[in-house]
């Protein structure tokens, strides 16, 4: 025990260590990036930047992966990192923030021990209190929220299939033939 611990009565925690390293330098400068005014866009190296520290938690989290499919997975997303850091968007495409506030919780009694974050490759039910979200692209698309959130901050796709979480659907085109159709009983 610290001194600190001694003088304050605070027993040792027993809890492991989880293996999501701290992004709290990623959230500083994609706050430096993030802007409302449309005329101060980010510079590139500045979006460079926060993709540079991403790609530097997703290697912390490579380098301790004890599972092959993990380290493909975290592989292939610092690849795409790397690809977007040599020709930085000049704008974040990633999602706002109440986007990751909207999305849906999965419950704790919905959750299998077998369950597991597909970037920390660590089972949802180690957390005693675990926020998983699942993405709308596909329903067994689940996530600890402090793993894919700066993902999707910053990238706006969902890390497994890659597919654009903000995209509008668009409605398919009216045909005017069926709309003639259905005035015509309205004035008969």
């Amino acid at each position: 025990m610290n001194p600190y611990e001694v003088e304050h009565s605070i027993t040792p925690s027993t809890k492991k260590p989880t293996r999501r390293p701290s992004m709290s330098s990623f959230f500083a400068q994609l706050n430096t990036i993030q802007t409302t005014n449309p005329h101060a866009p980010p510079a590139p190296p500045e979006v460079s930047a926060a993709e540079r520290l991403l790609r530097d938690q997703f290697a912390v989290l490579h380098q301790s992966s004890t599972s092959e499919d993990n380290r493909e997975f975290l592989e292939s997303l610092m690849n795409h990192l790397e690809t977007e850091m040599d020709q930085p968007p000049e704008k974040v495409p990633g999602v706002p923030q109440s986007y990751l506030d909207e999305l849906e919780r999965v419950p704790k009694k919905m959750l299998k021990k077998s369950d597991v974050c597909p970037i920390c490759a660590e089972p949802f039910l180690d957390d005693p209190y675990p926020l998983v979200v699942v993405l709308p692209c596909h329903k067994s698309h689940r996530f600890d929220l402090e793993c894919v959130g700066p993902w999707l901050l910053l990238q706006g796709t969902c890390p497994l299939d890659r597919k654009e979480m903000l995209k509008k659907k668009v409605a398919p085109p009216k045909d005017d033939s069926e709309e003639e159709d259905e005035d015509a009983g309205l004035y008969a």
